[in-house]
C-alpha cells in the first residue's frame, strides 16, 4: 500500500530537445560572428583601443563557449551513472547596480620605459582603490593580492616580460573593504620598435560570482549524484534483504508435503513500474507441526531498505509465532497472530502501519481459518464464479494499542480456488473495482489446471500495466 504520509511532487522535467538545439545553434553563430568581429578589428597590436576591443571580444567567445557547454548539459540532462560530473557553467548575475559587462571589466598598462602606470576607473572599483589614488605599479601590485596566489602572479607576469608570453590566469585580491574577490587576468608585452618590451597591458575581470555559481552548482550536481549512488545502493540491499525473506520455492509448491487434502499453491511478486525502491509487501505460506497450511500476505506502508527490513522482522515474527503456537492443544489462531504482530508493530522505534491477511487451512476438514488486518479479503472461485470473502473485522496493524482481531471460518472443497493478493496488484484501480476486474477471471482459472497457471493468467492481465506500488499475489488449489 501507498504510504500514509505522502505529497505529490511533480518530477523536474529537462526542457523540449528542439527548443534547446535551437538555443544551442544560436549560440553557435554568434559566436562565429564575434569572433568575426574580433579578427576584423584587431590591426595594430599597439592600439590601445584595438587591444581593448580584441579583450573585450576574447571574453565574449569565452563565455559564448561556457554557454554552448552549458546548453548542451541542460539539454543532456543531469548524469546518471557514475564518475565525477562535469560542473555546466552558469552565467555569472550582475551586482547590485553593475548591468553593464564594461563596469565588470577594467583594463591597466603598465610602461617599463617611463615606469608609469595606467589604471582605467573600472578597475579602480574591482580593486577597491580610491580614484583619486595613484594606481600601482608591477612591483606594488602583488600587495593586493592574496599571499598564496602571489607566486602565481609573479610567475605569469615575468613570463609575460621575459618570454612574451600571454597572461591568462586567475588570483585572488585583497580589497580594502575586507572582501575577498576572484580577478581573472588577461595581457599580453607590448613591444618597442627594436624588439624589447616596452610595456605591458591587462584586462581584469571580476569573475566572483561567476565561480561561485560555478561552485553551487558543483555542489548541487555532487549532492545529486551522491543521492543516486546512495538510492542504488539502498536499491539492492532492499532487492537482496527482500530475495532473502520472501520463500525461496519459485513457481508451484503443495502443502502439506503428505497425505490428502493438499494445497497446490504458487506465487509472484510484481515490482512498482514508478518507483526505484522496493516495498514492504510479502507472501508466505509453510507447513506447520500438526500439518496445518500458513498462508499470509501483507504489506508495511512506504518504500527502501527501513521498510523491507521491517516486513522481514514481521514476517519472522508471523513464522515464528505460528510454529511456536502449533502444538497439539495449542493452535495458534490467525485472530491471536494479527493482535500480536500489532503489539509487535507498537513497540518497534520507528512507528509503522502495515496490512495483512493470516490464513490456516486444515487438509484433513477443508476448513480455513483467516483473520485479517485492513487488508483485501481473499477471493474464492469454485465452480466458474468467484466471490469476496466476508471479511472479520481487523484495524492496520500499528494503527491502535491492544486490537482485538475477529476471525472467520470457510468451509473449502476440492478444486477451489483461493487468491489471496497486496493492494496494487490491479494498477489504477481502488480497492472495490480491483476486486471486480480480479473475480471477472473466474471462467479463465476454471480452466486452469495448476495454481501457476492461475498466477500466470494474472500477470498476463495486469503485470504489463504501469503500477505505482509493487504487489503481490498468493493463489491456493485445493
Amino acid at each position: 500500500m501507498p504510504s500514509h504520509v505522502f505529497a505529490d511532487h511533480a518530477a523536474a522535467q529537462p526542457p523540449e530537445r528542439g527548443t534547446v538545439d535551437a538555443l544551442i545553434s544560436q549560440t553557435r553563430r554568434l559566436r562565429g560572428e564575434v569572433d568575426a568581429v574580433r579578427r576584423d578589428a584587431v590591426t595594430d597590436r599597439g592600439d590601445p583601443a584595438g587591444r581593448w576591443q580584441r579583450a573585450l571580444c576574447d571574453l565574449a567567445v569565452h563565455q559564448l563557449n561556457d554557454l554552448d557547454d552549458h546548453l548542451a548539459q541542460l539539454r543532456d540532462g543531469p548524469p546518471r551513472t557514475g564518475g565525477e560530473p562535469v560542473a555546466p557553467v552558469v552565467p555569472e548575475s550582475a551586482e547590485p547596480g553593475r548591468g553593464s559587462l564594461l563596469s565588470r571589466v577594467g583594463s591597466a598598462e603598465w610602461n617599463l620605459l617611463t615606469d608609469e602606470a595606467t589604471w582605467s576607473g573600472e578597475l579602480y572599483d574591482i580593486l577597491g582603490r580610491d580614484p583619486a589614488a595613484p594606481p600601482l605599479s608591477l612591483d606594488e601590485f602583488p600587495s593586493l593580492v592574496h599571499p598564496d596566489d602571489q607566486p602565481l602572479l609573479t610567475s605569469m607576469v615575468t613570463d609575460c616580460l621575459i618570454d612574451g608570453k600571454a597572461i591568462d590566469g586567475e588570483f585572488r585580491i585583497l580589497r580594502s573593504d575586507g572582501r575577498e574577490r576572484q580577478v581573472h587576468m588577461m595581457g599580453e608585452p607590448v613591444l618597442a620598435a627594436d624588439g624589447s618590451t616596452a610595456s605591458m597591458w591587462a584586462v581584469l575581470r571580476d569573475v566572483s560570482e561567476l565561480r561561485r555559481s560555478q561552485r553551487v552548482v558543483r555542489e548541487s550536481r555532487d549532492s545529486l549524484q551522491r543521492h543516486h549512488d546512495i538510492a542504488q545502493t539502498e536499491h539492492r540491499l532492499a532487492v537482496a534483504l527482500q530475495e532473502a525473506v520472501l520463500p525461496p520455492w519459485r513457481g508451484s509448491l503443495r502443502l502439506p508435503h503428505g497425505g490428502p487434502g493438499r494445497l497446490d499453491l504458487a506465487a509472484q511478486y510484481l515490482p512498482s513500474a514508478t518507483s526505484a525502491l522496493i516495498g514492504g509487501d510479502w507472501y508466505d505460506a509453510m507447513e506447520l507441526p500438526c500439518g496445518d497450511a500458513l498462508l499470509s500476505v501483507g504489506d508495511l506502508t512506504g518504500h527502501g531498505v527501513a521498510v523491507t527490513s521491517g516486513m522481514a522482522m514481521l514476517l519472522g515474527a508471523l513464522r515464528g509465532m505460528a510454529v511456536a503456537g502449533a502444538q497439539p492443544g495449542h493452535l495458534a489462531q490467525p485472530g491471536q497472530i494479527m493482535g500480536w504482530l500489532n503489539q509487535l508493530l507498537d513497540a518497534t522505534v520507528q512507528p509503522a502501519l502495515g496490512s495483512a491477511v493470516c490464513c490456516r487451512f486444515d487438509p484433513a476438514t477443508h476448513v480455513l481459518t483467516w483473520a485479517q488486518a485492513g487488508h483485501p479479503a481473499p477471493l474464492l472461485f469454485r465452480d466458474g464464479t468467484g466471490r469476496t470473502l466476508t471479511p472479520p473485522h481487523g484495524v492496520l496493524l500499528g494503527a491502535t494499542s491492544g486490537a482485538k482481531y475477529e476471525q472467520a471460518d470457510e468451509q473449502l472443497r476440492p478444486g477451489d480456488l483461493l487468491l489471496l493478493h497486496t493492494d496494487g496488484l490491479v494498477p489504477r484501480r481502488d480497492r472495490d473495482t480491483a476486486t471486480g476486474l480480479l473475480l471477472s477471471l473466474a471462467p479463465r482459472f476454471a480452466k486452469a489446471r495448476t495454481a501457476q497457471d492461475c498466477v500466470r493468467t494474472v500477470v498476463e492481465e495486469f503485470g504489463a500495466a504501469p503500477r505505482e506500488d509493487d504487489a503481490c499475489l498468493l493463489v491456493a488449489r485445493v
